[in-house]
């Protein structure tokens, strides 16, 4: 009945069916064919491959819903400079900041590229994650967007797990443009859009809506060439002042806005009508050390769904921990255990538009899945996260107990 049978283990599965305390479940080929009690199980010769797992959890695979894992060098002396009090603006106008990495990440070739990527993806599926997304944002021009929108696209034939691609052209304005801002729109909307469609090279595409970067009218310039060209968008939204990113993003029908510090009550209600996931990235927020937090209740209140994400990126969020992403969300945002999984799976499934592929247990779905020896799933930590066994789209990285 089935290729892999997994047994005397426990689940959440993160939808309706909630924990399974004596649990079993059944793969075959690349989907999860059952999920449910072992009692309920028939009798017989089951599976070609029975594993008992000895009471251990299992949980689906994470999904890193939104990184910048593509990139050259790094940023570190930014530290010193946000503790001698400069600010994010300040080393951006600086010349650091975002086009920093733009340089290196220009100057480095696509091998280089995809020998670093991979490593990173290779040390976020180390802890358990089978789904990632990747931005494109450190080339800014054609060339260079395009060579690291296929740097994403070998990741996912190295290391077992989706990738999803999104290009963000719009994340910042390249120096050969200051001063030409239209001309630069242009570029992103009917050059860089086109291409990255024709060659199927995303699914989405992303702006960075911020004083800084780019505005209301010029993100909304960039959503209609997306969508013209049947690409689904996201949007850095709101996180360093209220631009109206939220509601701009639901306006657009956006999988999801990001970030959201400065989020306004119109803009948790407009998401919560469109249904557009709030994805938080506590990690970035405790790294620059902001104190405003977003509006977490208000988003509750509304049951805006809430995902989490690492934001991966050599300046604003040097990590690629899950397992520190749920400790971060916890301590700095007050996320309860529970809610910082659900933000890691489910809602991080939304969040890419895959929920109905991964993201939960439940048959039907990609066998996407990951085995933990924990007491309990809210126990997940850096120094409490062992990680036996992983899954994805049903075949095991590495031998299953």
């Amino acid at each position: 009945m089935w290729d892999i049978l997994l047994t005397d283990c426990r689940t959440a599965t993160m939808d309706s069916a909630g924990v399974i305390d004596d649990a079993a479940i059944g793969i075959a080929g690349e989907r999860l064919t059952y999920v449910g009690p072992r009692c309920d199980l028939p009798a017989g010769d089951l599976a070609r491959s029975v594993h008992r797992l000895g009471g251990a959890w299992v949980l689906p695979g994470f999904v890193d819903c939104h990184t910048h894992l593509v990139y050259a060098g790094n940023r570190d002396r930014e530290r010193r400079m946000r503790a001698d009090g400069m600010s994010y603006e300040d080393i951006a106008r600086s010349g650091g900041g975002i086009m920093a990495t733009v340089r290196d990440t220009r100057a480095a070739n696509a091998e280089t590229l995809t020998d670093l990527t991979v490593a990173r993806a290779r040390a976020m599926a180390r802890e358990g994650v089978t789904t990632i997304e990747i931005k494109s944002g450190y080339g800014l021009d054609l060339g260079n967007e395009l060579k690291m929108l296929r740097v994403a696209g070998r990741v996912g034939k190295v290391v077992p797990m989706r990738v999803c691609r999104t290009l963000l052209g719009a994340h910042a304005l390249p120096p050969e443009f200051a001063g030409n801002r239209d001309a630069y729109v242009r570029l992103v909307c009917e050059e860089m859009i086109p291409a990255v469609a024709r060659e199927r090279l995303a699914e989405a595409v992303d702006v960075f809506c911020e004083a800084i970067a780019f505005t209301p009218d010029e993100t909304e310039c960039i959503f209609a060439a997306a969508a013209a060209h049947g690409l689904k968008v996201k949007l850095h939204a709101d996180q360093r002042s209220d631009m109206g990113g939220g509601a701009l993003a639901a306006r657009h029908r956006a999988l999801s806005a990001d970030h959201l510090e400065h989020l306004s009550a119109a803009g948790v209600v407009a998401m919560a009508e469109a249904g557009t996931v709030a994805v938080l990235l506590p990690y970035a927020y405790h790294h620059l050390g902001d104190t405003h937090l977003p509006p977490i209740e208000a988003l509750r209140r509304a049951h805006v769904p809430i995902a989490i994400a690492t934001d991966c990126n050599p300046g604003t969020s040097p990590m690629h921990s899950p397992l520190r992403l749920k400790e971060v969300a916890c301590e700095v945002f007050g996320l309860s255990p529970q809610e910082a999984l659900m933000g890691m799976t489910i809602n991080a499934a939304r969040a890419l538009g895959l929920a109905a592929e991964t993201g939960s247990l439940a048959a039907g779905k990609s066998a996407d899945l990951a085995i933990w020896d924990i007491p309990d799933p809210t126990a997940l930590s850096p120094e409490n996260g062992h990680l036996i066994g992983r899954i994805f789209r049903g075949q095991p990285d590495g031998d299953l107990p």
